[in-house]
């Protein structure tokens, strides 16, 4: 996500709070631009998951385990 993106979902929610509203192509953008956020967001909490190692009080270090569902 760059800053731009993120500026122009905040103008999108002020704009969504006045009397006018958002227009029904404002509307698609803004669910676009707050999905590509919601991603972004998860893949970088998936990195730093991904990335996470247990240290046990033994001093062993063990990667995080995905769990099965």
């Amino acid at each position: 996500m760059t800053d731009q993106e993120i500026a122009r979902i905040n103008e999108l929610a002020r704009k969504s709070k006045t009397e006018e509203g958002l227009t029904p192509d404002e509307l698609i953008e803004q669910s676009q631009l707050r999905r590509k956020y919601i991603d972004s967001v998860l893949g970088s909490l998936r990195g730093n998951l991904d990335s996470t190692k247990i240290q046990h009080p033994d001093g062993t270090i063990t990667p995080l385990k995905k769990e099965d569902k």
